[in-house]
C-alpha cells in the first residue's frame, strides 16, 4: 500500500538524515522525499511517499511523533488531499515531430522552457497520473533525459 505522509519539523541539520534513516532501518524504500522550509524559516514539511505494510507503517508514524525535532506527523490514509509533482522532460525532436510534440505540451498545460535544434525541455505540474500519461505520449519521440522533483501533498481541509 502506498502512503504519503507529511512530517512537520524544526528546520535543523540532520534532521532529514534521521527521518530517512527511520524508514530503511525497518526495511521501507522511500520512493519520493521532497523538504522544504515553511512560511516560518524555523520549520521545514517533508513530504514521503513510500509503500508498505500498514501495521508496520503505523509504527513508524509512532517513531517519528518520538523524534525531537518532530513537530506533526500527517498520514494522508483516508483522507482527501491535493498532490502535486514537478517533471522537467528532454525530448527528441526534428522538424517533423517539433509541432507534434508542442501539441501534446499544449494539450497538457505544460510548458516549454528550452529549445534546441535537436531537444526540447518541457516542464509540467501535476498528480501522478498527468505526469505518466504525458511522459507515456512523449516516449514514443525520444525521451533523452528526465527529472522529477517528488511528489508535494496538502490535505484538503
Amino acid at each position: 500500500m502506498k502512503h504519503v505522509i507529511s512530517v512537520l519539523v524544526e528546520n535543523k541539520s540532520g534532521v532529514l538524515a534521521r527521518i530517512a534513516g527511520l524508514f530503511s532501518g525497518r526495511g521501507f524504500n522511500i520512493d519520493s522525499l521532497c523538504v522544504a522550509e515553511t512560511l516560518d524559516p524555523t520549520k521545514s514539511r517533508m513530504t514521503i511517499v513510500v509503500r508498505g505494510d500498514d501495521r508496520i507503517l503505523e509504527q513508524v508514524n509512532k517513531q517519528l511523533n518520538k523524534l525531537i525535532d518532530t513537530i506533526k506527523v500527517t498520514d494522508f490514509k483516508g483522507e482527501e488531499y491535493v498532490d502535486r509533482e514537478l517533471v522537467l522532460v528532454k525530448v527528441n525532436v526534428n522538424s517533423e515531430t517539433r509541432s507534434a510534440v508542442m501539441q501534446i505540451v499544449d494539450i497538457f498545460r505544460a510548458r516549454i522552457v528550452s529549445v534546441n535544434h535537436n531537444t526540447l525541455v518541457v516542464e509540467i505540474t501535476g498528480n501522478e497520473s498527468k505526469i505518466v500519461a504525458f511522459v507515456e505520449l512523449l516516449r514514443s519521440f525520444g525521451i533523452k533525459e528526465i527529472t522529477r522533483t517528488g511528489k508535494i501533498a496538502m490535505a484538503r481541509k
